[in-house]
Parts: C-alpha cells; structure tokens; sequence
C-alpha cells in the first residue's frame, strides 16, 4: 500500500479572553462524532494576510468582530493519518495563534456559516477547560499553556476638585473595569502631551466643565488584571498624577461625551466617600488624604 499523501495547512486561530472564560468553536459531527471545542479560526486562503484570515473566521464561527494582536505564535501538528475531503492524507498543520478581544458589549455567539467545520460557538469557563471538564483539542490546551496576557501600563492624569464639603467625582459605565463605581474625574495622557493639558481636555469630555490645574497632591498608582473597555483581557498598571483643581463656582457638571467609560457626573460629600455609602476607587481616597495633609 503506498503512503499517504502529503498535505501541508496553513491555519490562524485566535485565543479570545473576557474575564474567567473563553470564546471556543464546536467541532461538526463528521469531524469529531463526541463533543470537542476548539480555537476559532481555521484556515487561510491563498495570498490572504493571516490577521484578516482569523477575523473573517471568526466571524464565521461566532458571528463577532474580533480585533486581533500585532504578535503570534507558530505552533505545528503532524497527524500522518488524517483524514481530509474523504480521503487518507499525511497532514502537517502550521498555525498561527493570535491574541484576539471582541467588545465587552458584544451580543452571544452563534455560527453564521453553514455546513462548516463548526455547528457551535460559546464562551466557556475557563477553569473547566484548563482541567478538561470541557473536552478541547491539543490546539486549544498548547495555545493556552504558552500564552501570557497582555501587559498595558498607562500613565494617567486625574482632578481633585472641591466644592465646600464636596468633591466631583465621575461614574464609571458598563463600558469600564469597576463599573458603578465613582473616581475622579480624568484620563489617559496622550504620547506627547502635556499633563494639565491632558486633565483639562478629560475633565471637559467627562464633566462638561473647564477647568484650572495646580499642583500635584500624590502619584497613586494601581494593579490588576482585568477587561479593557475595548474588551482585551490585560495585566494592567495604572499611573494616576492627582492635581488640584478648580472649576467655576457656578459650573453645573454634566457628562460631555457619549458612549464612553463615564455615565454620570456629581459633586458628592466627602463624608460619603468616607463612610463607604458611595463606592469610590482607592485613588479619590488618596487624592482626599492628599489634600487634607496638605492643607495641615
């Protein structure tokens, strides 16, 4: 009996992480007749970029837009016995394995091709994947064992604004980690910009207000891990420069732009920030700490 054939595929699969689960593709009845999940993704066309490949997979087997990472990993599979268009072949797979996000906002899987490679997509706990309650393929087990989350640190720019006993303070939307909770009116610095510029432009998108900036009160800084706005899972370290400063007396702060991280602006009283009535981030606490020692 003479040899298999061989074939060579080139695939690009994406590992999609929102909090503890992950975004996996059932494999079809005529590939494997028991229950088994994969990466979604799968394989490119001829002359096709590998990114827009794994989007346009995606896509097909979970209905979602998916932003893919600029870096992969090349990971291969032999399996001289497969099976493939109804015939014995000597496969060797190379795949290319993306960090991808969809938005947080983003509405519950579903396959939008037919007669595909996949009849399900869902997102799966991902503990029970790690200890095989959820039976994947060695795809799925090799990208995950290799892979790190992404690493973002971001130098921010934040106000301490007092009114009297009142503080302004901003409401994080469904779009933000800690949402409902309230922190300080600010924002990223852009690459190149100054900081007070930086913290009067947020405090007017935020607030709808303008603003004065003085001095610095206190650098905070935070770390966790957790989902971006945008919906990428990373291992976030936040820089927060807390600046004094004041807004007209008569401002009425409204929220200035839509659709953002913010849904609500308010002057709130010091004393419930201080007794726990209203959820705030550790950094309004240090700005106030900030303040009061420095009005000492």
């Amino acid at each position: 009996m003479s040899p298999p054939p061989p074939v060579q595929r080139l695939a690009a699969y994406a590992v999609i992480l929102r909090d503890d689960q992950i975004l996996l593709s059932r494999l079809a009845a005529r590939i494997s007749e028991s229950e088994l999940w994969t990466l979604p993704g799968g394989g490119l066309d001829h002359g096709e970029d590998p990114q827009a490949g794994v989007a346009r997979e995606v896509m097909e087997e979970t209905g979602l837009k998916v932003e893919v990472g600029d870096t992969a990993r090349v990971l291969t599979f032999h399996n001289p016995h497969a099976r493939w268009e109804g015939r014995r072949v000597d496969a060797w797979s190379v795949r290319i394995v993306y960090d991808g996000w969809v938005p947080v906002d983003s509405p519950a899987p579903r396959v939008m091709e037919v007669d595909g490679s996949t009849v399900d997509a869902a997102w799966k706990p991902l503990a029970a994947v790690l200890d095989g309650t959820v039976p994947t393929t060695s795809l799925v087990r090799e990208a995950l064992a290799g892979h790190t989350i992404h690493r973002h640190q971001r130098v921010a720019a934040y106000a301490l604004a007092r009114r009297g006993e009142d503080v302004l303070l901003t409401r994080i939307s469904a779009l933000g980690h800690h949402a409902g909770a309230w922190t300080l009116p600010g924002g990223g610095i852009d690459h190149g910009e100054e900081p007070r510029a930086a913290l009067r432009r947020e405090v007017r998108e935020e607030c709808g207000v303008d603003c004065e900036v003085g001095e610095v009160l206190e650098v905070h800084d935070t770390h966790f891990t957790g989902t971006a706005p945008g919906g990428r899972r990373e291992d976030f370290h936040g820089l927060h420069l807390v600046f004094r400063t004041t807004v007209p007396g008569d401002a009425e702060p409204r929220v200035g732009e839509v659709d953002g991280t913010t849904d609500a602006v308010a002057w709130v009283p010091v004393g419930r920030v201080r007794d726990g009535s209203v959820p705030v981030l550790d950094v309004v606490r240090a700005g106030l700490a900030a303040d009061e020692r420095r009005a000492r």
